[in-house]
């Protein structure tokens, strides 16, 4: 009799959370359906707001159905316990983001949207960022405790469709981080930078990627921003042909750079961005600055390219300049980054070319004449891909930055990707690269996945060419350098520095013309570095092979300076096929 109670009582058990798992199942697949538009939608919170309150309906009553007595008891039995409790973890987790994170946004999203980023009376109205603020940063934490405890389950225990949906909620949550995280930071970074605390400057480095720099290019002109109570304008704009060049460093270089690099970023504003760290470049280009204006300390750096300003052009539209040309999206690019020196031989005409290019941007900007929106996605495609970088003197700023794209760091190589570094530049005194062409690939030519990572050997590959015209030595001197440095009219000279992943050592390296390599160690990563003549057609690779010291991260990737044209970002997993 007793035997039959207790069989009775399972039977039952196993009913009613067989039952309330189904309905559970329902109602995190429901949440799951309104999570994709949230994560589309963070960026707007207003947007979001919906997806949100929808999110939290569906994972609180998911929650509520696996947390009973009976469930969490079950959670104990072998086997099925991991199973159950991986259930729970997440119905938990995602009731957390939705109920506690992410909640709070919506009580002020209704007022406000991303319109209130369009100056009007060429002020932006801070307020809105200010009451997003806490919120924000709630929801961002909240994600990010959410996202680690599904990190802490024992996947392998689980069951293949479970372990699954574990996998895709998780990587959800990695998602929302992601946009969790911006906006966050964003709404803490904005109101100071805009001068809500009192007035700052800014200076802006406008790198030119007909000339390269491992950062992008060389900083051709440069521009004083100031800001104060949401109200921005340019206070200066100069060449950098304005700036004198030192003796000697502005500031020291330390011993690492200086064998790899010499002292050349810290004598001339145009090779700043010549060692790819923008902390560095920003911190030299402050001094050099404030060396030529009584000691003016700006508040922080910001370079940009004009690709990013093309992509800025999508939301602006077209816009007029007193020469009569028309700036577009489309034409941007090729009209200020070779066009110009075709038309204006003389550098000072290029020059006020330039500045009447950026003033005539600025003032479409700061007239609010935009699409908020279309301005945001543009922000954000710059910064992804490295055309946009910021630096703050502000070491509150500067902290939130730090981990950011925007910061333009060092490649750095964590738990879950290991990040090769391939940093070109001009060596011709010219702008040459323009036509220049660089090809990059990384793979696993050999690894072993382990529990702490995986040992193996990666290889990387660099070609760079040089596509100008057969008759590119006919081009006007101030793009074929004119002969400068003893390279003759149409060839390319680019030097290349080749960063290794941290804990990453030196197996072969190789290039395809047979000259040899130079280098060093950076910050910890070992460098290499080529240089190559190319006359127009010719090409050149670099192959490098480089073996893990111990386990590494199964994904590759390469941080690579950004050209004229777009490319994808190089990857690879252990598993794939190799190159």
């Amino acid at each position: 009799m007793v035997l039959a109670v207790l069989v009775g009582l399972t039977v039952l058990a196993a009913a009613w959370i067989g039952i309330r798992g189904a309905l559970a199942y329902g109602h995190l697949r429901d949440a799951q359906t309104a999570a994709v538009a949230a994560r589309a939608s963070l960026a707007d919170p207003a947007t979001a707001a919906d997806a949100i309150a929808e999110i939290s309906a569906e994972t609180a009553a998911a929650h509520r159905l696996t947390s009973d007595p009976v469930w969490r008891a079950a959670e104990g039995v072998a086997w099925i316990g991991p199973q159950l409790r991986a259930v729970s973890t997440v119905a938990a987790s995602l009731d957390d983001v939705a109920g506690s994170a992410l909640a709070p946004l919506v009580d002020v999203a209704s007022s406000f949207s991303v319109d209130s980023l369009a100056p009007v009376d060429g002020r932006i109205d801070l307020a809105a960022f200010t009451a997003l603020e806490e919120p924000a940063a709630a929801g961002a934490a909240g994600v990010r405790d959410a996202a680690a405890a599904l990190d802490g389950l024992d996947r392998p225990a689980l069951l293949a469709p479970l372990r699954d949906a574990v996998d895709e909620v998780s990587d959800l949550l990695d998602e929302v981080q992601v946009g969790a995280g911006a906006l966050a930071r964003a709404t803490a970074l904005i109101p100071g930078m805009l001068g809500a605390d009192g007035p700052r400057n800014y200076l802006i480095l406008f790198q030119n990627n007909a000339e390269w720099r491992s950062l992008g290019g060389i900083p051709g002109a440069v521009a004083l921003l100031a800001t104060d109570d949401g109200r921005m304008s340019l206070a200066a704009q100069e060449s950098s042909r304005d700036f004198s060049v030192s003796d000697a460093s502005v500031l020291p270089l330390g011993p690492e750079v200086q064998s790899i690099y010499g002292e050349r970023p810290g004598r001339w504003i145009q090779n700043v961005t010549q060692v790819p760290d923008f902390p560095l470049a920003a911190h030299l280009a402050q001094e050099m600055w404030a060396r030529e204006h009584d000691g003016q300390r700006v508040d922080g750096v910001i370079a940009m390219d004009p690709v990013a300003l093309s992509y800025l052009l999508a939301a602006t539209g077209p816009v007029e300049l007193p020469t009569g040309d028309v700036l577009t999206t489309e034409n941007a690019v090729p009209l200020l980054l070779n066009e110009a020196y075709l038309r204006y031989e003389d550098p000072d005409e290029q020059d006020k070319f330039f500045a009447a290019a950026a003033a005539s941007v600025f003032d479409a900007l700061s007239s609010g004449g935009f699409a908020p929106a279309d301005l945001v996605s543009a922000l954000a495609r710059s910064g992804d891909e490295r055309r946009l970088l910021l630096w703050s003197d502000h070491d509150d700023d500067q902290a939130l930055l730090a981990d950011t794209t925007l910061a333009g760091a060092l490649p750095r190589t964590d738990a879950d990707i290991a990040r090769f570094g391939v940093y070109l530049n001009d060596g011709t005194g010219s702008k040459m690269t323009y036509y220049a062409g660089a090809d990059t690939t990384v793979a696993w030519t050999s690894c072993i996945a382990g529990p702490r990572g995986v040992t193996g050997q990666a290889e990387l590959t660099v070609t760079v060419r040089n596509d100008a015209p057969a008759d590119a030595a006919t081009l006007p001197d101030y793009i074929t350098g004119g002969g400068s440095f003893g390279i003759p009219p149409g060839v390319a000279r680019t030097v290349g520095y080749l960063y290794l992943p941290t804990g990453f050592s030196l197996a072969d390296a190789t290039m395809s013309d047979g000259s040899g390599f130079g280098g060093g160690v950076h910050d910890g990563r070992r460098v290499l570095t080529f240089s190559v003549d190319l006359a127009p057609g010719e090409s050149a690779t670099a192959t490098v092979r480089a073996d893990t010291a111990e386990p590494a991260a199964s994904v590759l990737e390469v941080v690579q300076t950004p050209g004229v044209k777009t490319s994808s970002v190089p990857t690879a997993a252990c598993g794939d096929a190799g190159p």
